[in-house]
């Protein structure tokens, strides 16, 4: 029997869609980006869905990519990447084509393919606890994929920064960047600057917010059909490479990969 990692829960006119892997960080497996996919494609239709809350247990809200299991089904490296990325691929465009906004809701770490579900939402509000980092530069690899959602929501310089170094930064900062739409300063502020996100939401009609969301996502869709396949076949080599086997290999290791050159 497959674990349910996503629960969904509907009050108030909000569906609660919440990652509940918390062993392994909430990380994208195959199983969680599945079912993450089918709650949101659950609620599209339900007209008693006025808007989509995503959140976490742990405190972690995704760690970013997860290929052991698909290593376990006995696929290849390049097999599990393929399949990871597709997947990741998918989960983004369902939830920019949601006509519903989808507001995540999160108070912990999001490292590499974490940050492209938020780049994909249409609101952010984190908590103080959270914190960001794009590490893929340091394994040899490029968030590819991802750069397709991220691109559009951060500031130029802050994505030549925080692509390029892969430094950790915190939700005041990632407000500033433009990855998220609030950072709140404590608990009881992100309960509350969320509450009324979703106060607000519950005034607004079905249609006026489908319409509305798909003129603030048009863009960043079309871009996304463009470019997704050739950003997917990107990622791929570079997961094939001989440096991001180093990386990988040294990041398990708990060593440096042979490239760096820090005291």
């Amino acid at each position: 029997m497959t674990e349910q990692l996503v629960q969904l829960a509907v009050e108030a006119g909000v569906a609660t869609i919440t990652l509940d892997s918390p062993s392994n960080r909430n990380a994208l497996s195959a199983t969680l980006v599945g079912q993450l996919t089918e709650a949101l494609a659950s609620v599209r239709d339900d007209a008693q869905v006025r808007a989509v809350k995503l959140t976490h247990t742990g405190g972690t809200f995704c760690a970013g990519a997860d290929l052991s299991e698909a290593l376990k089904r006995g696929l290849s490296p390049e097999q599990a990447t393929a399949e990871g990325t597709s997947a990741m691929s998918g989960l983004m465009r369902t939830i920019l084509v949601l006509p519903k906004p989808v507001v995540a809701v999160i108070d912990g770490h999001v490292r590499a393919g974490g940050l492209g579900i938020l780049g994909a939402a249409d609101m952010v509000v984190a908590g103080p606890s959270s914190t960001f980092a794009l590490t893929e530069v340091r394994l040899g690899l490029a968030p590819s994929m991802i750069s397709v959602v991220l691109l559009p929501k951060m500031t130029a310089r802050s994505a030549g920064r925080y692509f390029l170094t892969g430094e950790k930064f915190d939700q005041r900062v990632a407000e500033q960047t433009g990855l998220v739409t609030v950072g709140a300063d404590s608990s009881e502020d992100l309960v509350a600057q969320s509450d009324s996100i979703f106060d607000a939401i519950r005034k607004a009609s079905p249609q006026g917010l489908a319409v509305s969301k798909s003129l603030t996502t048009a863009g960043v869709l079309a871009d996304f059909d463009a470019r997704a396949s050739a950003r997917a076949e990107e990622s791929a080599g570079l997961f094939r490479s001989d440096e991001a086997r180093e990386g990988m290999t040294a990041f398990f290791a708990k060593r440096k990969p042979s490239w760096d050159v820090s005291g």
